[in-house]
């Protein structure tokens, strides 16, 4: 499988890809000396030339890819800040937290995101065709993606390839000799170096430890405030996000007293106390967010989690649901019920009212509703005097962020 650019009807400069290459490298010594936090991360990306399919520019977290001919035609000043909007898309993992968004706009999001962050950081030169938008000046990725979709925005080209969807199709051919060595072990220029799955977890866990160190070389002070915020959530310990919903569950266990075991306290007043009797029913409500941003394996944690909720109890009523832009195949599951053929549905957009409204429709008041979301709400987070509500929050580089109302812990996926 080869992909190759669209050939263009205007006449394009030629430039050598040596001295494209070189002035790649200059630039990253720039970089260091005048960004070292930028410089430190651009040196650990492998330079390769991919003139053949790339239109612009690319990374994979591991490489800078390049077309000689885009990078060619811009002057120092740029060509930095072009390096360090590679380095934050690697910082910001923007190729794995796409998920199932749409594409387009999730690139732009990304862009708006970074080259705000680049100005800020007075790095380079942005060129003409890079994306910024001072109203965006405040929102994460997710929240821009989100805002776009919802007003079906113009898509706009960004400042480089994003090649998350061209690595997937790479992964698939990578039998046939497309990408990284062909059948005979020769280099292969016709698309991105394939990184196998297990490459690709230590390139994550290689990539957080990079930002980390380079925070620490560049000094207080000298890494955009996203960056900083991401740093102090991969250093500060984490939220047992089980232990909170163990004890939220058991906050609305029924209680009673029953005469069957005397209280200790009576013993020295003569008198036979009733005992707290703890009832196994439980009566809540599940909401599980299937907007695009959640991924497959996160959905699967969330149902097993409910089912580790109904195991540990001999009686309950639970109501689930999925929702994005509104409520999806809500069920109600009780101890003769089984989860196993429960399905998941939605994928769109996100509107946390829509839990609400739904509620209200139907007659429920919940004791207490769980919510498991990423915790980028278009709009309202909803209504915060209808019930009690616990937030388990996931995939967020905001490991402070506090839902308005209700309690909130963080999602952390096993090792």
């Amino acid at each position: 499988m080869t992909f190759q650019t669209k050939q263009k009807t205007e006449k394009v400069k030629e430039f050598d890809v040596e001295e494209v290459k070189k002035r790649i490298v200059q630039s990253r010594v720039r970089l260091l000396l005048n960004h070292p936090f930028f410089g430190n991360l651009a040196t650990r990306l492998i330079i390769r030339d991919a003139t053949e399919w790339c239109p612009t520019a690319a990374t994979d977290g591991k490489h800078l890819y390049y077309n000689k001919n885009f990078l060619g035609a811009f002057d120092d000043p740029e060509l930095d800040f072009i390096i360090a909007h590679e380095v934050l898309h690697c910082v910001y993992d923007h190729m794995e937290r796409k998920g199932s968004r749409q594409a387009d706009y999730w690139n732009m999001a990304g862009d708006f995101v970074i080259n705000r962050d680049l100005k800020d950081q007075h790095i380079g030169k942005m060129p003409k065709v890079g994306l910024f938008d001072e109203k965006y000046r405040e929102n994460y990725t997710d929240e821009i993606y989100d805002d776009l979709f919802a007003k079906k925005k113009k898509v706009q080209k960004t400042l480089d390839m994003h090649i998350d969807q061209l690595m997937k199709e790479i992964d698939k051919q990578t039998e046939k000799g497309a990408g990284g060595k062909d059948k005979d072990g020769k280099d292969n220029q016709t698309g991105p170096v394939p990184i196998s799955k297990e490459d690709r977890e230590l390139l994550k866990d290689e990539i957080k430890n990079a930002v980390i160190q380079a925070s620490q070389v560049a000094g207080a002070g000298n890494t955009p405030q996203g960056v900083a915020r991401l740093i102090k959530e991969l250093t500060e310990p984490k939220m047992d996000w089980r232990t909170m919903l163990d004890q939220q569950i058991t906050s609305v266990i029924k209680n009673d007293f029953t005469w069957m075991k005397p209280s200790r306290k009576g013993w020295d007043v003569d008198a036979i106390l009733p005992g707290l009797k703890n009832d196994t029913t439980i009566d809540v409500c599940v909401a599980i967010d299937t907007s695009g941003s959640i991924s497959n394996k996160q959905l699967k944690t969330f149902l097993s989690e409910v089912q580790g909720i109904m195991s540990q109890y001999t009686d309950y009523k639970i109501h689930l649901w999925c929702f994005d832009t509104k409520v999806h195949n809500p069920k109600v599951f009780t101890a003769d019920k089984e989860l196993t053929d429960y399905k998941i549905s939605g994928y769109g957009g996100t509107d946390f009212m829509a839990n609400w409204k739904f509620m209200k429709e139907e007659n429920i008041e919940p004791k207490k509703l769980i919510v498991f979301t990423d915790g980028y709400p278009f709009g309202s987070w909803g209504d915060e005097n209808y019930c009690d509500t616990l937030w388990i929050i996931h995939s967020h580089h905001e490991k402070n962020l506090e839902a308005p109302f209700g309690q909130t812990c963080h999602f952390e996926e096993d090792e």
